[in-house]
């Protein structure tokens, strides 16, 4: 592996997160009572993912 030059030039930076992007850190608990058509596809696709993760692992 060859290694990378360190260039003193290159000032190029990582842009930032805006603000209005950036969560509180609060967590919901959610609600099937309360929850909408988006909320249901939403759980749909996590549960699909965590079966796919789990697969890959054995």
């Amino acid at each position: 592996m060859a290694k990378r030059k360190k260039n003193p030039d290159n000032k190029a930076t990582l842009p930032q997160t805006p603000k209005n992007m950036k969560s509180d850190g609060i967590d919901v608990e959610y609600s099937e009572e309360l929850a909408d058509l988006q909320d249901r596809e939403a759980v749909a696709r996590s549960e699909a993912a965590e079966k796919r993760a789990k697969n890959k692992k054995l």
